[in-house]
Formats: structure tokens, C-alpha cells, sequence
């Protein structure tokens, strides 16, 4: 469980929350590129990941404490949230990790509430909130601003 709350020890480095949701790039890029291009994979990719997230959360708080900061299967979710239904361009893809980077850092418009939900289900919430407000931006900038 361990293994996977932290993806693979990325949450055991100094700024593993960045690091994992920069590891996150490339797996959306490949997706992209692969056959399973639709958005559905995405999606499906995105739920099976914060199920998954939500359940080694409960697992590993017991051991690490409440929202660890090696925890960082939660950054993995957001940054897949932030890219949902966006069209595949690096550009795209470089500036929706800085977005969720921002709204998870800075935590506003409730974001940080989220985090007082109980177990792995607060881990994974805020940073999917932080997903949804990046990839709501995202579209406006995608709307207005084509790469």
C-alpha cells in the first residue's frame, strides 16, 4: 500500500506532490498518442486512480498520519482531473500542471476544506478540487487561445 500511496517512492523525495504530478505528464502524453486517445480513457484512468487513492489513504494513515506528505497518489488524481476533455497539445498539457500545481498549493475556494473530510477520502479531494478549478481554466484558455 505503501508503494502505491507514495507511487512508488516518489513521495518519499523533497517536492514529491510536484514530482508525481510531473510523472503524470508523460502518462497522459502516451495516452494521447495511443490508440486510446478518447477521453474516455482518460476518464476511467482518472476514477480507477482516485478509488484507488481514497482506499490506500485508509490504508497508510494508520502508519503515516492523517494527509502525509508521502502520500502523493492525490497529486497523480488532480493533474489527471485537470487534463480531463482537453485536447492533446504539450502546450496544454505543460500549463495544466501548472494550474493544478497553483490550486493545490494556494487551496482556495474551498479546496482546503475538503481536506477535513475523514481518511484517504480527504487526501483525494482536495486535490481533485484543485483538478476541477485547473481544468475549468484550462478550457477557457483552450476556448480562447489555440496552440
Amino acid at each position: 500500500m505503501k508503494l502505491i500511496a507514495s507511487i512508488f517512492g516518489i513521495g518519499y523525495i523533497k517536492g514529491g506532490g510536484t514530482l508525481a504530478a510531473i510523472v503524470t505528464c508523460p502518462f497522459i502524453w502516451l495516452l494521447w498518442q495511443s490508440n486510446f486517445h478518447s477521453p474516455l480513457y482518460l476518464l476511467g484512468a482518472t476514477i480507477i486512480i482516485t478509488l484507488l487513492g481514497i482506499y490506500v489513504g485508509d490504508k497508510v494513515e494508520p502508519f503515516w498520519g492523517k494527509d502525509s506528505y508521502r502520500v502523493v497518489i492525490d497529486e497523480v488524481a488532480g493533474m489527471l482531473v485537470t487534463m480531463l476533455f482537453i485536447p492533446p497539445n504539450l502546450y496544454y498539457l505543460l500549463t495544466g500542471l501548472v494550474l493544478f500545481r497553483f490550486f493545490d498549493i494556494v487551496k482556495p475556494l474551498g479546496i482546503r476544506k475538503m481536506e477535513a473530510l475523514p481518511g484517504g477520502t480527504g487526501v483525494m479531494m482536495d486535490d481533485v478540487l484543485a483538478g476541477v478549478y485547473g481544468n475549468i481554466v484550462l478550457q477557457v484558455i483552450v476556448y480562447f487561445v489555440k496552440f
